[in-house]
Order: structure tokens, then sequence, then C-alpha cells
């Protein structure tokens, strides 16, 4: 009655295996009555893919001439045909008095299940993170230890991801002496509970020429920092590409503003001394302005697309109502009317601004009309902020549009009039946001930005 009452399923076999006597605990583990096993042979209901193994070691313990004490696991056929894990323990001790040897057996399903899918997501996440170019790694709190790093670690930094596992703190051997300080101090930001975003130099190996982008991020249990995980990526082609394109930008800035400077003032000579051309020096002077104003919005394109790629939570209903005080600064006779006006927060770029400015300004000065009218509606659309500018001038291009909804790319021979539109796309895109063009065929345009509202 004791046996019966256990939670282990107990048994006793004879030196062939087969069962002499089985308690209860049979029932719920294997769905058998005691009866149905007693006189079958163990070896017949154990899986194909184990019945070798175990049947080894029930020999080899059977027949060791000192006490001998084993622990297996094993699949064991159900009633219901399916299998079982079970973790069994025997000896050679035995008993004149008992029919056979010991066998205490416990269901080990859950655990076992649960040990391969641990197994194969880890060999999965292994895998995954051989083939990353990123390197990844895992330290304790207090960077003490080396938990994981994947070998891309080796390309970036240029240290053998053994060194850093015999000696965690050497990878600060790896980065810029003049960035060090600046790394140590992310680290103990880490440690401290707070998540780091940091660029700097690295790999000596290559004089410090590779730069990385890394993202770092506290794990807590129970409150307690435990470890810290993250990310380095290469970012030295980007890196590049912003010093080329600043040079190139600082270079022709200077040249055009000096050279547009040296037209404008002979512009103004011509005009005093040959009043009679005075229309065709308006258009040079009028041309020289544009270029000026183009050179400037070059700028502004090159800071935004060259920028840390970071957004934040703006008050988009603000940013709005102070561009459009800006426009109705620069253009006094044109009317520009809010309709709908909710008050919504978005997470984007703070070029936002100068791109709903950009669109305001095109309204105005497209349209035909002495005083120019523009609708303006900011409304909160589900998940997403979407704010309208609706206008009465000439359809916008196709070209033109296509720009604003990202499905054109500028070429040598087929391009967009101007650097406008261009912002206000990278502007919204860069934000994860989009836009829609919609141009009557008479007159008249509505653009539409949607934008993610920022979440509490």
């Amino acid at each position: 009655m004791l046996l019966d009452q256990s939670q282990d399923k107990i048994s006793l076999i004879d030196e062939h295996g087969t069962f002499t006597y089985v308690n209860g605990a049979v029932r719920r583990i294997l769905g058998f009555d005691p009866a149905d096993l007693v006189g079958e042979t163990a070896f017949e209901y154990i899986h194909p893919d184990d019945v070798e193994t175990i049947r080894r070691v029930f020999e080899r313990t059977l027949r060791s001439e000192s006490f001998t004490e084993a622990t297996v696991e094993y699949r064991f056929r159900a009633a219901d045909d399916s299998w079982v894990w079970l973790e069994s323990r025997m000896s050679n001790l035995t008993d004149t008095e008992l029919d056979g040897f010991v066998v205490s057996s416990r269901d080990v399903t859950d655990r076992v299940r649960a040990e391969h899918e641990y197994a194969e997501t880890a060999s999965r996440l292994e895998e995954i993170a051989a083939a990353s170019g990123d390197a990844l790694w895992m330290f304790n709190a207090d960077w003490s230890e080396l938990l994981f790093m994947n070998p891309a670690y080796e390309e970036i930094y240029g240290m053998p991801v053994e060194e850093v596992k015999a000696s965690p703190e050497a990878f600060l051997e790896t980065i810029h002496p003049d960035d060090v300080v600046a790394v140590e101090d992310a680290m103990e930001c880490l440690s401290a509970g707070n998540a780091v975003d940091i660029e700097y130099r690295v790999n000596p190996q290559e004089h410090y020429k590779r730069w990385v982008w890394v993202q770092g991020q506290p794990i807590t249990q129970d409150g307690e920092i435990v470890r810290i995980a993250g990310f380095t990526r290469d970012i030295t082609d980007r890196k590049r590409r912003e010093r080329q394109l600043f040079v190139m930008d600082n270079l022709l800035r200077h040249n055009l503003r000096n050279d547009l400077n040296v037209i404008l003032g002979t512009a103004d000579l011509i005009e005093g001394t040959v009043p009679e051309v005075d229309d065709q020096t308006a258009i040079i002077r009028r041309t020289a302005e544009n270029l000026l104003r183009s050179a400037q919005k070059q700028r502004e394109i090159i800071e935004l697309v060259t920028g840390q790629e970071r957004r934040e939570r703006i008050d988009l209903q603000e940013v709005v109502s102070e561009s459009i005080a800006t426009v109705r600064d620069r253009y006094p006779t044109a009317t520009v009317s809010v309709t709908t006006f909710d008050a919504v927060t978005v997470r984007g770029r703070p070029e936002l601004k100068a791109a709903v400015i950009e669109l305001l300004e095109n309204a105005i000065q497209n349209s035909e009309a002495v005083n120019p009218t523009v609708m303006v509606r900011l409304q909160q659309v589900g998940h997403h902020a979407e704010l309208s500018v609706e206008d009465e001038a000439t359809p916008i291009p196709p070209i033109e549009a296509a720009v604003l909804k990202g499905e054109h790319e500028m070429t040598d021979v087929y391009h967009s009039s101007g650097l406008g539109f261009w912002l206000v796309y990278w502007s919204v895109e860069l934000s994860n946001g989009t836009i829609s063009v919609h141009s009557e065929d008479g007159r008249g345009n509505r653009i539409t930005v949607s934008l993610p509202r920022a979440m509490e």
C-alpha cells in the first residue's frame, strides 16, 4: 500500500529485464495497470533509439562485482503509444526475499523537453550570431566576466575572442586612446542601470581607422543588474561618407557663396550703370538668391542624412504653430488658416519643423493668387498623427510628388527641380513617417504627412 502511494514508479525486474512487480504509480505516469506490465520485458517498451544504451547500462550494473548504482534517462512507451521520458535509478543490490532488482523511475518529460527546446534555441542563436556581421556580446554586471561574444568581434576590433574571455578588460586595449575615457564612462553608466549609445574608434592593427556604433543595455532580475548585453556595428564606411559630404559641402558652400556674391554685386553695378537692363539684372539677382537658398537647404539635408539616427518626442502641435508663425512673418499677404488642430506628440527627428515650413512655403510660392491661401489640419488618427497642407496652387508635377512619396531616385538626366521636397521626404522618412500627395485636375494640392505617435 505504501509503494502504491509513491509518486515514483517502483518496479522489480529480474536479470532478464522482466517485470516481476510494478506499483500503482504506473497508472498516473504511463497509463498502464500494474498487471499489464508484470511478466513483460522492459526493453520491449523502451524507445528503439535508447534501448541499446539502456541494455548496456543494465548488464554492466548487474555484472559488477562490487556495489554499483546507475541513473539513466530514456523514453518509455505509454499505454496510448506516446513516449514518456523517465529517469530511472537502479543498483545491483538485491535481496533473497525480493523477486528481482529494484528500479525507481520518475517522469521527467517536461524537464527534458524544456532542455531540448533551450538547446535548440541556443543553437539557433549561436548560428545567427556566427553569421552576423555585428559583434554581439554579453558581460556580467561589473564587466569582470565575458559571458558571450560572437566571432565578428575579432574582425572589427582586431583581438581574438579568447583574449577577452581570459581578460575581459583587455578589449579596452583595442580602443583609440582618445576614446577610452568615454567608453569607460559608458561602461559605468551601463553598470548603473542606464542604456548606452556611443560611437568610437577601434582596432590598433588598422591604426584605429575603424569606427563603431555601440548600443548597450543592462539586464535586470528582481531589480538587480545581472548582465550587460549589446552589439557593435562597424560604421567606418558611413563615417567616411560623412567626412566626404562635409568636405564637399564646405567647399561648395564657400565657393558658391563667394561666387554668387560677386554675381549679385556685378548685377547691382550693371543696374546702376545701365538702367535700361533692369529686367535682366532682376533675373540675375533672383536666380542668384535662389541658389543661395538652395545652398542653405543643401546644408540642412547633409546635416539630416549624416547625423545620428536618433528620434525624440516632439510636440507636433507646437512645431506646426511655430512653423505657421514663421511663414506668416515671411509672407504677410498670404493666409494660413487652421481647421482641426489636435494636441499630439510624435517620435521623430527635430528637422520636422524645417519640413513643415517647406511645405507651407511651397504652397504659397507656387500659388498664382495675389493673396494665397493655405489650409492646415492636424489630427490624431489611431496610432498616428496626420498633418495635411492644402493649397489652391497648380497641381504638383508627378516627378515632384514622386520625390515626396519616396518613389523617385535622382539621376543625371531626369531630376526634380529643387532640394525642398527632398528635405521634407528625408525628414519624414527618418521619422518613420509616410507622405501622400493628392492633386486636383484643375487647381489645388493636398499633402498629408503621417507620423507614428509617441506612446506613453
